[in-house]
């Protein structure tokens, strides 16, 4: 394969517009830029595979057979579209149960797949395949004193990832520290957000995200950064509905790491989505003049 496309699914062209903003400026700033993959269609979400695991699996084979005939890896942002995207490659190249069959539909409808793609996540580029000490040579202002929450959910590094540990990942610690933030000890950032608990049983879900602010408050973080649209949708959005629930003022900014990563690439804020943070950015702002350092 010769480099990557880049899969946004539904989340990063609708509320999670601020995710792609971010990502792409930031991959082309870096040499990489994301080429989208064409007639890409949506991979069903996480839930599709607990209502048809076999439709589920072709239509994310669908796109990993788009990717092939562009002769390029898959780059998913999203922490949902990730899994599924790598779920179904890890399925149907395994041979196994109705793998075959699904493979044999695919090319039927045209959509011939070889399982020649490998799906990776942007975190996985930057770290592994960009590199550490690339970032740092293009960081033109270092994040410092900013203190940065970590919080990966549960879908990028549990069951599939192969580029981080699943129950303690430090990537993203290792990529805010290479920008010049402080990530500090976060013990909540494999726990769930509660995923779409919060739509369906509500008190459930909002003391599930109420227990990761709260502990990102208790570590002294000034700001959160996650790589998941929807776990960004509950931590930010609930925020008020939270404080009044639980009497505790826990809000604090949540961010794509994506955006922070652009503000030490030195790109505009301007053309990195935090117009659309829902939660005031004044005292974020100060801490990034006051605290950062231009190299």
């Amino acid at each position: 394969m010769n480099g990557y496309v880049y899969f946004p699914g539904c989340s990063l062209k609708e509320n999670s517009k601020h995710y792609e903003e971010s990502i792409l400026p930031v991959f082309k700033e870096m040499g990489l830029p994301l080429e989208e993959l064409t007639d890409w269609n949506c991979c069903g979400a996480t839930a599709y595979f607990s209502v048809d695991d076999t439709m589920a699996a072709a239509i994310c084979g669908r796109n990993l057979s788009l990717a092939e005939k562009q002769g390029k890896d898959i780059v998913a942002p999203c922490a949902g579209c990730y899994l599924t995207l790598k779920k179904s490659n890890n399925y149907l190249i395994s041979g196994q149960q109705r793998a075959p069959q699904i493979l044999n539909n695919l090319k039927q409808a045209g959509c011939e797949y070889r399982g020649g793609v490998k799906v990776k996540h942007p975190l996985e580029v930057l770290i592994k395949d960009i590199g550490l000490e690339a970032i740092r040579k293009k960081v033109r202002h270092k994040l410092t004193g900013l203190r940065v929450a970590c919080y990966y959910g549960c879908q990028l590094v549990r069951p599939f990832t192969d580029f981080d540990d699943p129950d303690y990942p430090t990537s993203l610690d290792t990529l805010m520290e290479a920008i010049g933030a402080e990530p500090v000890d976060y013990s909540g950032k494999t726990r769930c957000c509660g995923g779409l608990l919060t739509g369906t049983i509500e008190n459930v879900g909002l003391r599930l995200n109420y227990l990761l602010l709260k502990e990102a408050k208790r570590k002294g973080a000034d700001v959160m950064v996650t790589i998941c649209p929807l776990c960004l949708f509950n931590l930010e959005l609930l925020q008020d509905k939270i404080v009044k629930t639980f009497k505790d003022d826990v809000k604090m900014p949540i961010f794509f790491f994506s955006q922070l990563l652009g503000l030490a690439l030195g790109l505009s804020q301007d053309d990195l989505g935090f117009s659309r943070s829902v939660i005031p950015l004044k005292a974020f702002w100060e801490k990034i003049r006051n605290g950062g350092r231009h190299v």
